[in-house]
């Protein structure tokens, strides 16, 4: 993979839950290479619902390392939003995940399902895997 880091956005994360084949693949790949996994904490509020497996989830939150969310860098994932012309609910997340990929030392993958709006908010500087 020759990557230092690979963010999850929450397909990917959901992904990694169901232990999608492509997913585990890739993540088993990572793992070889000693690639740093991380996360917005944005994410586990959107991989959660009544069906998902909570000591599953809990266990590979225990795997990743979890960026919060704070004042600084919700401030960072609203200027990506203004500068991607992007606004709104719909978006808001995607750019908490962006900012954390942005952030981390290059090079940098995103696995991701929405590859069209985070290459908006990232631009060449994070390369995004589709799921």
């Amino acid at each position: 993979m020759s990557l230092e880091s690979l963010v999850l956005d929450s397909q990917g994360f959901s992904g990694w839950i169901d232990q999608d084949r492509k997913v585990m693949r890739l993540l088993e790949q990572a793992e070889r290479d000693g690639v740093d996994l991380a996360m917005s904490a944005a994410t586990i509020i959107e991989v959660s619902h009544p069906g998902v497996d909570i000591a599953r989830l809990n266990w590979l939150l225990s795997r990743i390392r979890v960026e919060a969310v704070t004042k600084e860098s919700a401030r960072r994932s609203a200027a990506l939003l203004k500068a991607a012309g992007l606004h709104g609910h719909r978006y808001a997340i995607d750019a908490m995940v962006a900012e954390v990929a942005l952030r981390l030392p290059a090079p940098v993958a995103l696995l991701t399902s929405d590859v069209d709006d985070m290459v908006k908010l990232c631009g060449r500087q994070v390369r995004t895997i589709a799921l």
